[in-house]
């Protein structure tokens, strides 16, 4: 399934079919958070199809419809079998990075029938689920992070509800992402996935190494290598499953504000926020006497002398309604 002939540098698959096996039920089966029946599954970058065919090969209770999303045409002779042989498969040879293939399988009437889920409730939508391989590039990093970004306006396919997404991506996406508060790799995203939705790993990371025992392109033998090492292949992969919360503490129309402000105070993320501050706007430091207003509650005030980058998502939430409710905030930024 994986000649050696075919190796796009950015795009790193399951080759292992006992792996591909453990990962799709990781995904959709058991004690999963994202698990469930008569799933409807957008698959996007699947290589070969290896995980492909470990969806299709799960009780059939499990999956009503599998579109799979592949422009490289290198892989389609692997993946339009798929399609002659099972009458729930549908390849659409477009790519999963571009927002208006979504829009073309709607307009295909793939998601004709796709009841949509009221964000108000608790329960997660429980057929449509988003699965990828993440590309290991520039472009796999954008693509994480827009999926996140689309998850408090309720679009892209979160306008179905809370739909679940399961994806590979390499570990030090993963550590970017999940970096906690204090971490010295807290950063704008991580405040975003964490405000956002729960991530978790869907199986142990351990189970996915050694590399070249689960993943194509094998490691790069002595050849030399210009991408940054944590894109070469060869670096260790997790795989997680993602769910939106159902409430939001960025609201709708606001995270162009929240991207402003965590993009110019993590410049300075080992400052005090107390001095980091100023850098929002001439002016800003006026915000400090709201945050730390002793009329407010506890939990309503900011410790500003706690560094940017430890501050948690309640801490910004409280930053955000300062900043969205002074009068001269710079809108024009936005």
């Amino acid at each position: 399934m994986f000649p050696s002939h075919i190796h796009p540098k950015d795009r790193v698959s399951i080759c292992n079919p006992v792996t591909a096996s453990k990962v799709a039920e990781s995904f959709i089966c058991g004690d999963s958070i994202a698990a469930g029946d008569n799933k409807i599954v957008i698959e996007a970058f699947p290589g070969p199809g290896a995980l492909s065919r470990a969806l299709l090969e799960l009780p059939s209770s499990k999956i009503r419809k599998l579109i799979i999303l592949e422009d490289n045409e290198h892989y389609l002779p692997y993946l339009r079998p798929l399609q002659e042989a099972d009458p729930r498969v549908t390849v659409v040879p477009l790519s999963g990075f571009m927002w208006d293939t979504y829009f073309e399988i709607e307009n295909m009437g793939l998601l004709e029938g796709v009841e949509t889920v009221p964000w108000e409730g608790q329960q997660i939508h429980p057929h449509l689920h988003f699965i990828s391989h993440l590309p290991h590039s520039i472009h796999g990093e954008q693509l994480i992070a827009q999926l996140y970004r689309h998850i408090p306006e309720h679009s892209w396919l979160y306008k179905y509800g809370r739909i679940p997404m399961s994806v590979i991506m390499g570990e030090w996406i993963w550590q970017r992402q999940s970096s906690s508060s204090g971490a010295a790799s807290r950063c704008k995203v991580s405040v975003i996935t964490e405000a956002t939705a729960e991530s978790k790993t869907s199986l142990d990371p351990a189970l996915l190494l050694p590399y070249d025992d689960h993943f194509f392109p094998r490691t790069p033998r002595g050849a030399q290598e210009r991408r940054p090492e944590v894109r070469r292949a060869g670096q260790p992969l997790i795989a997680a499953n993602i769910i939106p919360y159902a409430d939001q503490v960025i609201g709708k129309g606001m995270l162009d504000k929240w991207d402003y402000c965590l993009r110019r105070l993590f410049v300075q993320k080992s400052t005090p926020l107390k001095r980091a501050i100023s850098s929002l706007a001439p002016g800003a430091q006026v915000l400090l006497k709201t945050l730390t207003d002793t009329n407010l509650p506890k939990e309503q005030r900011v410790d500003v002398m706690k560094k940017v980058r430890a501050l948690t998502v309640a801490d910004w939430a409280l930053v955000m309604r300062a900043f969205d409710n002074w009068p001269f905030a710079p809108e024009a930024c936005f």
